[in-house]
């Protein structure tokens, strides 16, 4: 049966449940209740269901559960309290058994789980976070790890997961700047395409497939002042062009579950805003899946907002709006049934709501196949395939962004090398927010992989301070570390790790200490925006003083948002940013300051010179502006900024025209040739300047990119067909369109770095 068939009769299956079902148990399907709370473990490994849950099933009150195998501070689930991967199966299917036999209908519950950067579960692998994966610029390699993501969490039972995060980042001081692609739309669409792609597979039934939602439903990464969840201020033109470009694609691509966004856009709450959840989102793009809401978005209609008065008007307001599942269900569960029997909504709305929630769960295949096999849990969750494939996805997003002196690679015959700073030995400090407790010995740090690579005899190591503190007593263990050293390397940054219980770091000594009183040391993620870029605490001193040896001396950034920093950019030999590599990111890091892998990632945030030149995303449009009194506007590392071990030359760059079956205007072919003396890969990057438009225009924009693989001496020609997606921008009556006219086209290494060639288009789209 093909796809479309296969929908065509989930929706006959779904209205014919609709038919038989009573009010309680329609609104019963648009409740998500936090998962966690509905078992206690036991002993033996086993759950127990509680009995308010039982009571809940039975009733049929309880349609999706959030987060059943989510482990972290926030659910207060540890290593002790939470589940393996075998156990979490079994539980998974303890539940849908109980609801399948004891509800009236038997209808199966639809678990949703966080897959940000992996199955937010204990066991599972851990893949970098999304701005690493955006600046490898490698989306086949991301499809492959979305397919990993898949598996494992699909196996364990979970259907649905909440990501990809498409949100466009405007002002990196947001915390959440780490869970994003980068502040590029075009760039966040190839990575949405291949998400859905990845995480869905060929069939939504497919044991091995998991449903993408798209997140945040809009505007969400451009609220003023970085400051999550606050106002966004755009016009409807620019957030077509921008923001909700991404979400366009992915929903053409076959995404079928969207959440939207806390924000407003110029007064309407995105949970309420009728014309981006039904007129664009369904009727404009086609959508026909569901609609769920961030957890607590709809109480901020009532407390945040204000845009509705009481609980009955809120979800009146969501659900006529276009959204369809509340995830906590408080609102719903309170105030829904009220709201229709007040007359304040109609039960015909209820019921478009509940068919498309129960459509995609006979897609997915619940009805049919509803539990799953714990041994192969077992088996795939965090693998040996997938701990490589960590490595291989964090290795190729890491970006060089200095190398003085041919510092890097460091000559493995080395002497001794000093690892030093907060991040060297942090192992929650480098996966990010969104994660879940990790075993010990799971997480290769920095000192794990340089002590891999060179022998632990070789390898000097201190911490030197802490992420947030001014204590300076670690400074000279680490000095004195530093001096017997050939080379320092010092890992700084920041952190997204929320309190796991784990203790701090003995400054003098290096070693873990637990503390009744241990604080986080997060300075980044969800709900942690910052003021300034700058680092924190007395990290700057450390590495000023560790400079005064005249040691190599490479600095590796760890962190979720851009560091800015620009005695660091004066002073240091190297610079790596590594973002929050994920599990294997130890060795990653090792691979590449040893020469093993060639750097090849680029930066997807541009990384200002001062916080006040913020926002400085390349996509600028031409004004008469020039600078500020104290500097200009330009970034200190612009978009698709990163270096190599090797040297690439771009040359012959020429507008042909579009051969037959590729459907373009054009066609831009460049030769790339290794100029140096190793094999690596080079992103080429394809941007556009449109000369003149009835709108006003960015100086450029990126509208192509590929990955390619070159050996020392090497060259490839390589060709970008220029299509419409290459031309059009969103006009005043907010329809793409494509004009006539005289446009430039770039391609080179980076923004900032290309080769020119001018291509004129008439308006029947032929050429010259």
């Amino acid at each position: 049966m093909d796809k479309d068939n296969r929908q065509a009769e989930a929706g006959r299956k779904a209205q014919d449940l609709i038919a038989r079902m009573t009010l309680p148990e329609k609104i019963g399907q648009l409740i998500q209740p936090f998962g966690w709370k509905c078992y206690e473990k036991q002993e033996d490994g086993s759950i127990r269901l509680t009995d308010e849950f039982k009571e809940q099933l039975r009733q049929g009150a309880v349609g999706s559960l959030y987060g059943v195998l989510r482990a972290d501070p926030w659910t207060e689930v540890t290593l002790a309290t939470g589940l393996s991967p075998e156990q979490g199966a079994k539980a998974i299917n303890e539940i849908q058994a109980y609801a399948m036999q004891h509800s009236r209908l038997g209808i199966p519950v639809l678990f949703g789980e966080e897959c940000s950067h992996g199955h937010m579960a204990i066991g599972a692998t851990v893949f970098p976070v999304p701005i690493l994966l955006g600046s490898s610029w490698n989306v086949e390699l991301y499809k492959e790890m979305c397919r990993a993501v898949a598996l494992e969490t699909r196996s364990q039972g979970g259907a649905v997961t909440y990501s990809p995060v498409l949100d466009v980042v405007r002002d990196p001081r947001w915390g959440r700047t780490e869970e994003c692609f980068g502040e590029d739309p075009y760039l966040i669409s190839e990575y949405a395409v291949a998400a859905v792609e990845g995480l869905q597979g060929e069939n939504l039934a497919d044991e091995n497939s998991l449903l993408a939602t798209l997140k945040h439903f809009a505007g969400y990464g451009s609220t003023e002042g970085g400051r999550n969840a606050q106002p966004a201020h755009m016009g409807l033109r620019e957030l077509h062009e921008v923001d909700l470009l991404p979400f366009r694609k992915a929903v053409e691509a076959g995404a079928r579950s969207i959440m939207t966004a806390y924000n407003e856009i110029d007064g309407i709450p995105c949970t309420s805003n009728p014309y981006l959840l039904n007129e664009v989102l369904r009727q404009e793009w086609g959508f026909d899946g569901f609609v769920i809401t961030d957890c607590g978005a709809l109480g901020m209609l009532v407390n945040g907002h204000n845009v509705a008065a009481s609980g009955e008007e809120a979800v009146k307001l969501a659900l006529e709006s276009g959204t369809d599942m509340e995830m906590s269900g408080e609102m719903f569960s309170k105030h829904l049934l009220a709201a229709i029997e007040q007359g304040l909504l109609s039960e015909e709305t209820l019921n478009k709501a509940v068919l498309r929630v129960l459509r995609l769960k006979f897609e997915l295949g619940l009805f049919d196949r509803p539990t799953v096999d714990p041994a192969k849990a077992a088996q795939v969750i965090g693998s040996l395939e997938h701990k490589q494939l960590a490595r291989k996805m964090a290795a190729e997003g890491i970006v060089l962004l200095k190398n003085e002196r041919q510092t890097l690679p460091l000559n493995k015959n080395i002497g001794k090398v000093a690892v030093i700073g907060p991040n060297a030995n942090a192992p929650y400090n480098q996966l990010g927010d969104y994660t879940s407790p990790q075993e010990e010995g799971q997480i290769a740090t920095l000192l794990d992989g340089v002590r891999a690579a060179l022998g632990e005899d070789r390898v000097l190591y201190a911490p030197g301070c802490r992420i947030k503190e001014e204590a300076r007593e670690g400074f000279a263990t680490a000095i004195e570390c530093a001096r017997q050293a050939d080379a320092v390397i010092v890992a700084i940054g920041g952190s997204s790790a929320r309190d796991f219980g784990e203790g701090t770091i003995d400054l003098v000594t290096g070693a873990a200490v637990v503390t009744d009183n241990a604080q986080s040391e997060m300075e980044c993620g969800e709900g942690i925006d910052r003021m300034t870029l700058n680092l924190l605490g007395s990290q700057l001193e450390l590495v000023k003083e560790l400079r005064k040896l005249d040691k190599p001396l490479i600095v590796v950034y760890i962190n979720g948002r851009p560091i800015v920093e620009p005695w660091i950019v004066d002073q240091a030999d190297a610079i790596v940013e590594a973002w929050y590599p994920g599990q294997e990111g130890g060795h990653a890091l090792a691979d590449i300051l040893l020469g093993d892998v060639n750097p090849s990632g680029k930066l997807t945030v541009s990384i200002p010179r001062h916080v006040g030149q913020l926002p400085v995303y390349y996509y600028k449009r031409r004004t008469r502006g020039k600078r500020y009194l104290e500097m200009d506007f330009e970034a200190q590392y612009p978009f698709g900024y990163g270096l190599s071990y090797t040297s690439f030359e771009y040359s012959g760059l020429q507008i042909e025209d579009a051969a037959a079956g590729e459907d373009g205007y054009a066609a831009a072919v460049v030769k790339v040739r290794n100029s140096g003396q190793m094999a690596g890969h080079e992103v080429v990057q394809l941007y556009v300047t449109d000369h003149a438009a009835t709108v006003t225009r960015p100086q450029k924009m990126l509208k192509g990119f590929c990955k390619i693989w070159l050996e020392p001496g090497e060259s490839k020609q390589v060709r970008f067909v220029i299509g419409r997606e290459q031309l059009e921008f969103v006009g005043q009556q907010l329809q793409r369109i494509v004009e006539d006219g005289d446009f430039t086209i770039m391609v080179g290494s980076s923004s900032v770095h290309y080769l020119e060639a001018p291509l004129r288009v008439s308006l029947e789209g032929r050429s010259s």
